[in-house]
């Protein structure tokens, strides 16, 4: 009696993000999902964030608040426009005891934010979260975030609106160094004041570039809490 050829135990076969596992002695149909195949979103032992990128945060956003807290006061001592902040929202108490906060903050900000772009473009994080942002991308997503459906799934991938704003905000942070220190030191720095277009008008720069990052931490604070997994994953990384 003539035989046909064996056949293979099992055969695969995919069907949409699904992977069917055929029984080829008995006809048993499998479906195995894309999250078994590891084709969808990370499990959650996968870490999001790696010690270096958590502790760097954290570093910066105590240094940040101190900086703008004690800012708001230096702002007060010579206002910029017919406002000032409460008192009760700023850091020193007066102009010298703000100024003295200040410095230590940014030293802190600084060495912190020049270890976190370092490792972040030597390990490729930059790139692999960062980039590309393309247009279309962006108003598509932001268009998606303000009708209240854009999905948060995944949480190791960045949609175009925060590769849009975490770049924004680390390009305002170099903004407002460099500003900063051009005020600071007018005359030693007088070339960097000079680039900014004077001592004037690079206190103005300082303090958009403030209100810019202070627009971001209030996004950033309220998107935290409408997805509170995202704040677990910068606390213990998963």
């Amino acid at each position: 009696m003539r035989r046909g050829p064996l056949l293979p135990p099992a055969c695969l076969s995919r069907e949409s993000d699904n992977l069917v596992l055929i029984n080829s002695v008995n006809g048993t149909v499998m479906t195995v999902t894309a999250l078994d195949t590891g084709d969808a979103a990370p499990k959650s032992g996968i870490v999001i964030h790696p010690r270096w990128v958590r502790i760097t945060h954290w570093v910066n956003a105590v240094a940040m608040i101190v900086m703008i807290g004690s800012g708001w006061q230096i702002y007060n001592a010579s206002p910029l426009f017919s406002f000032s902040f409460p008192r009760t929202i700023t850091i020193g108490g007066w102009l010298a005891g703000a100024l003295l906060w200040h410095f230590a903050a940014m030293w802190v900000l600084v060495i912190n934010g020049i270890v976190y772009v370092a490792l972040g473009i030597a390990s490729g994080r930059f790139r692999r979260k960062l980039l590309p942002i393309r247009p279309r991308e962006v108003i598509a997503d932001l268009t998606a975030a303000l009708r209240g459906k854009l999905a948060h799934d995944d949480l190791s991938i960045y949609n175009a609106v925060q590769k849009l704003l975490y770049l924004g905000v680390i390009l305002a942070g170099v903004v407002i160094v460099l500003s900063g220190l051009s005020i600071w030191k007018p005359v030693q720095l007088q070339w960097l004041t000079a680039l900014f277009g004077g001592y004037d008008a690079a206190r103005f720069v300082h303090f958009f570039a403030m209100a810019a990052i202070v627009g971001f931490l209030l996004v950033h604070v309220a998107l935290a809490l409408l997805v509170p997994k995202s704040l677990r994953a910068m606390i213990v990384g998963r």
